[in-house]
């Protein structure tokens, strides 16, 4: 994954900013505040105005990732993370509650939990989803295993919060599990 850090924010992102804060700032259960930021977050997915031309660009060789904004205080980020046709992650949980959105094209997720094994833990698939151009989805660990892939034939881009600082974390990913998957 490249990170990069837009030169500026459209009014329609500093709007949506101004909305998550305003969830943020309640202090709410990490659950429930996905879902309201989910809730803010839908409308704007799809949106001309969202993002600048240089915030849409991906890279050939693995997903790019835009940090849009990232709170002073740490409480919350948003990313752009653009996928071109079979871009995905690795096998991974996360560092905090976090809200994804569709804004363009189409990605499929597999989600798995830890399964015991008799000599060690094992991961074991639970769900297939595909997500659709305006489509959000929401988490809060645990219980956030998942695999994250373009599935369409052109470019994808997601709206990604979460509940942390990834500009200084540099990613949202707590932990990368290679452990085998029924």
């Amino acid at each position: 994954m490249t990170t990069t850090t837009p030169a500026r924010t459209t009014t329609r992102m500093a709007a949506l900013v101004s909305e998550i804060r305003t969830v943020v700032d309640r202090g709410l259960a990490p659950d429930l505040t996905a879902y309201l930021v989910g809730e803010r977050l839908a409308p704007h997915l799809g949106a001309s105005d969202l993002l600048t031309a240089e915030q849409q660009e991906g890279d050939p060789d693995h997903y790019r990732q835009h940090i849009l904004h990232a709170e002073a205080d740490g409480s919350f980020s948003v990313v752009a993370l653009v996928w071109m046709p079979g871009q995905e992650t690795c096998i991974h949980d996360h560092v905090s509650w976090c809200v994804a959105g569709v804004h363009q094209g189409e990605e499929s997720e597999r989600r798995y939990r830890l399964a015991p094994g008799a000599d060690a833990a094992r991961l074991v698939a639970t769900e297939d989803v595909v997500n659709a151009q305006g489509e959000v989805c929401g988490f809060a660990p645990p219980g956030d295993i998942h695999k994250v892939r373009n599935s369409c034939t052109g470019k994808a881009i997601s709206i990604h919060v979460y509940g942390a600082d990834v500009s200084r974390l540099g990613s949202s990913i707590r932990r990368v599990y290679t452990l085998p998957v029924d």
